[in-house]
């Protein structure tokens, strides 16, 4: 059913419908810059992106969309449009060029065919690069979203029991105290009624509020329904005359592996299309900008100073889907959660700070009068050393290792429990506010459909048997298929856990090494400073190494997922994090475990010391105790990753990835080419595409973990983990509005996988913390060894 048509916009006069792309309608009449067709009524639902070449007398070959008169009829052709050279000359195009284009044909010949309408657009600001406008027709909704089973609106309402007496009156009074740190959307919250949801049926749609048709079906919802339309629409007619002498057969089969037969994602990995992506509701700078969900959310949501205020939760789920949302709720309820964690934490660390003078062993430590002499900390080089010159460490640690520290181990491994239970408390609750109840069923129906890479793998498999006797539906790919990629796993896995020791042993022999040579500086002040400046130097090349292996890992992990070939997308992610997070945290962790469990253990007696290679003498603990430097290692690990590679990265990459698009896409442009405002696709087109919750998710898990893995060494975690990410809401705000392409909407119920890894963090943590509370309540001042 089409749009109403705007004030703002001039009607064309009467073209005839097989022209959809040729109408010759000022673009800036629509006062949308490109939300809608041209003829200023059908809403642009999604956008594929494909790349040409044009001659050097730059003549358009415009492939115009063609209705055939006849009923239920529709095709793709081409027509050259014809310039002031004559027609464009397409024989020496190169052949590969001219293959994309004919599958592109097809491609959206079999989409007119589902129902779908195109519109296309060459003649953009953009060089080389053309742009196909989907829109999906009342009809086409309505089919699709009963397929999906999309939980909609009914005319039905209920009210929602409403608090009373003394309950009534704290709940306004909470209101009243919290209204200046809401944002100011529209909340459900609020509302003292809820319409009843019910799975879309067309033979039921008078149970549904259709009172307007437009809005019915919202933005997110359309992009939704065309992006599964995309995935199962497939390419797969023989091209024929593409080689003389074939059979019929053997060129449908090899068109088959080349179109990919898979839809929208498999051209999108042949380059047929250089991208997809559903439009952002319109623009967000300006006071001259029309109001829209996507303003709002820059404005109340996506800035910094906003940092106070509770997120939109419900107005994030409507623009970008409930997967995306649910990761915010969990973010915001983590973050939330570190609150009472952080002043604990500072609490402990303040009782420390006012109690070092009462600390018996420190004291003991710094009294000049003792003068006990300690052996040498290396063989040969190294001279005899009086205890008291390690005063200041002693002092140090009893920050952190004081009687209080046995409290806050036991505190934050409850916490980790409370945490754990309070989200999903919170996400049942979710889950009723956004109609998810009974998810798991459509979810087996949906999203069940294999991915593009498996029907390629099993197409292959079938190819090489007699395809003639067997057909391709029955064949599936057995673990007799997957033992070469599963055995590539388990090496690779192996070898890169491997790897990460043998970076942490390396560090261990820089430590013993460097500190042999500074024993033997002429400097004073080197010698006595000895095991800071290893500590400090040790901690720095752990980090950038973490760093560096970090971004290593996630790209080995994608890889060794992909030759899996898992069959649905679900598999696919559950088992890319699964890889990626182990490999982080062997790589994050094992320098700390380290130091925790296992420096100070292997040193040996004066007289019957452990070496390596016969040479390099095991490293000791200070005589405060290996706290402190588990301390130190710990916050600048975290810090480090923090502040590098969550917060700088994340702005300075995709804003230089940004702007070196900017300047691959310039082209010089005529006059009244540059006073033309660009389309609302073409300004989506230079943002960043969308890479997945994956990123977001992982460092968060990892900051998880180095605030509840060691927090006995560094109380303090808890705080720097709450500035960071009240920074890091913001900072994921900002980029999902303004930075980032408009992500398809996805349904979830849950965190998916997360939830696990959480779990398995959260047990480990208390295993940790007993460990540690062990060892203080011994009297043992070394971590992990009393």
């Amino acid at each position: 059913m089409p749009l109403p048509s705007r004030p703002c916009l001039q009607r064309p006069r009467r073209t005839p419908k097989r022209l959809l792309n040729s109408l010759t309608v000022d673009p800036d009449a629509n006062c949308k810059y490109g939300l809608y067709f041209r003829d200023g009524q059908r809403k642009v639902d999604y956008i594929l992106v494909y790349n040409y070449k044009r001659t050097t007398s730059h003549n358009i070959l415009s492939r115009v969309l063609h209705v055939d008169p006849s009923p239920g009829t529709q095709s793709l052709k081409q027509e050259p449009l014809p310039g002031k050279d004559g027609p464009l000359d397409t024989g020496d195009m190169d052949h590969h060029e001219d293959d994309k284009r004919s599958r592109r044909e097809e491609y959206e010949s079999n989409l007119l065919e589902a129902g779908l309408e195109l519109e296309r657009d060459e003649d953009t600001k953009i060089h080389g690069v053309g742009f196909v406008k989907i829109h999906a027709p009342w009809n086409v909704l309505c089919r699709e979203a009963e397929f999906l089973k999309l939980k909609m609106p009914t005319k039905k309402m209920y009210q929602i029991n409403q608090s009373r007496g003394l309950l009534k009156k704290i709940n306004s009074v909470l209101q009243k105290i919290t209204e200046p740190i809401q944002p100011r959307v529209a909340d459900s919250r609020s509302q003292n009624s809820k319409k009843l949801s019910f799975a879309f049926s067309r033979e039921k749609q008078h149970l549904f509020d259709l009172t307007d048709k437009d809005s019915f079906f919202d933005s997110k919802t359309r992009s939704t329904i065309v992006y599964e339309i995309l995935k199962r629409t497939t390419c797969s007619k023989a091209s024929m005359g593409q080689g003389e002498g074939r059979k019929k057969d053997t060129a449908l089969l090899n068109k088959r592996r080349k179109c990919g037969q898979y839809g929208i994602n498999s051209l999108l990995a042949h380059g047929v299309y250089s991208a997809a992506y559903p439009l952002h509701d319109g623009d967000f700078e300006g006071e001259d900008v029309e109001l829209n969900d996507r303003k709002v959310l820059c404005e109340e949501w996506a800035t910094y100073g906003a940092f106070y205020k509770y997120q939109p939760i419900h107005l994030i789920r409507k623009y970008f889907g409930e997967k995306i949302g649910l990761y915010f709720a969990w973010l915001g309820v983590y973050t939330q959660m570190l609150i009472p964690a952080s002043i604990v934490g500072i609490i402990v660390f303040l009782y420390g700070c006012l109690t070092v003078d009462e600390n018996i062993p420190s004291m003991e430590m710094c009294d000049q009068h003792n003068n006990i002499t300690m052996c040498p900390l290396c063989d040969r080089t190294c001279s005899y050393w009086k205890l008291s010159s390690a005063c200041a460490t002693a002092r140090a640690s009893h920050f952190f290792d004081n009687p209080a520290t046995v409290f806050f181990s036991v505190f934050m491994a409850l916490w980790a429990a409370m945490f754990m239970e309070h989200w999903k408390r919170k996400q049942m609750r979710l889950n009723y506010i956004w109609d998810l109840t009974g998810f798991e069923e459509e979810e087996e129906t949906v999203k069940a459909h294999p991915r593009a890479e498996y029907e390629a793998k099993v197409l292959e498999k079938s190819l090489r048997k007699d395809s003639r006797h067997k057909e391709m539906d029955k064949e599936k790919l057995t673990w007799k298929d997957r033992l070469p990629a599963y055995l590539t796993n388990f090496v690779s896995i192996l070898f890169m856990i491997g790897l990460t020791f043998a970076i942490v042993f390396g560090v261990i022999i820089y430590r013993i090494s460097t500190a042999a040579a500074l024993a033997i500086s002429s400097s004073p002040s080197g010698r006595s400073n000895v095991r800071v400046t290893v500590t400090a130097t040790a901690v720095i090349i752990n980090l950038v190494v973490i760093i560096i292996l970090d971004e290593l890992y996630g790209s080995i992990a994608r890889w060794l997922t992909q030759i899996e070939v898992p069959k649905t997308d679900k598999s696919f992610e559950e088992r890319l994090i699964f890889k990626a997070f182990l490999l982080k945290f062997v790589n994050a962790y094992t320098p700390i475990f380290y130091v925790a469990f296992f420096k100070g253990r292997f040193v040996g007696r004066p007289g019957d010391y452990v070496y390596i290679f016969h040479s390099f003498r095991m490293e000791e603990c200070a005589p405060g105790g290996c706290l402190m430097e588990l301390c130190i290692q710990l916050s600048i690990i975290m810090l480090g990753k923090q502040l590098i590679q969550n917060n700088l990265f994340e702005i300075g990459i995709p804003k230089m990835k940004k702007f070196f698009r900017y300047l691959k896409q310039q082209r010089p442009t005529v006059h009244d080419e540059s006073t033309k405002k660009k389309q609302r696709y073409e300004v989506d087109y230079n943002l960043e595409p969308f890479a997945g919750l994956t990123p977001e998710y992982m460092e968060m898990i990892i900051q998880f973990g180095f605030v509840t893995l060691f927090v006995a060494s560094f109380p303090l975690a808890p705080l720097f983990a709450l500035l960071n990410n009240i920074i890091e809401i913001r900072l994921d705000a900002k980029k999902f509005v303004t930075e980032l392409r408009r992500p398809v909407a996805v349904r979830a119920k849950d965190i998916g996988i997360w939830y696990n890894i959480l779990r398995g963090i959260g047990k480990l943590a208390v295993i940790i913390n007993v460990s540690a509370i062990t060892a203080l309540v011994k009297g043992g001042h070394q971590y992990g060894t009393g």
